[in-house]
């Protein structure tokens, strides 16, 4: 038996099939949990943005044109929630984050795992970028699904790209220097 469509699954819930609904929610929540992780950490808030996201998806089925794919759709609305979330962070937290981008000095932990230094200076990338970093170096999108998904020209995701990944280098070099 073949699984059904997304939208065939829309059109039910669109009618109040919650069953079909909790499909699309479990088909798709892997996806943007991974994409909200991977722009907030794994905060509190990721899993209060994820939850949000299909409550969203939800409060707009009826507006869902299908002009793009279900996942598409879901994963817009996640970096949207995400990016509004980090500008609360930044209202929130202001002298932290100041804090945190000019003073912090990771520990000699930090700078022997690799893991841990390029997860910090991931989250010290611009939203601009690491949005595009998101999808492209973690979730594996291509460029061209990115330029979509994001609703900027090609040439915008290659330049972001492009500028987060040297952020990155520059950021890690900076804490495997002696």
């Amino acid at each position: 038996m073949t699984p059904e469509s997304d939208d065939s699954l829309v059109r039910k819930s669109v009618n109040g099939d919650l069953v079909a609904f909790k499909l699309l929610v479990d088909r798709h929540e892997g996806k943007v949990a991974g994409v909200v992780k991977s722009m907030l950490g794994a905060a509190e808030e990721a899993t209060d943005v994820g939850q949000e996201v299909f409550i969203r998806f939800f409060e707009s089925l009826k507006k869902f044109r299908g002009e793009s794919s279900v996942s598409t759709y879901l994963i817009r609305i996640a970096i949207n929630l995400s990016l509004n979330e980090i500008k609360k962070r930044k209202k929130r937290f202001t002298f932290f984050a100041i804090e945190e981008e000019g003073i912090h000095v990771p520990s000699q932990e930090e700078k022997k795992d690799l893991k841990e230094m390029l997860e910090y200076e991931f989250n010290r990338l611009d939203p601009d970028f690491k949005v595009v970093a998101t999808l492209r170096l973690i979730e594996g999108y291509s460029t061209e699904e990115t330029a979509e998904l994001l609703q900027i020209p090609l040439g915008t995701v290659l330049s972001r790209l492009s500028r987060a990944q040297l952020k990155l280098r520059i950021g890690i070099e900076k804490h495997l220097k002696p």
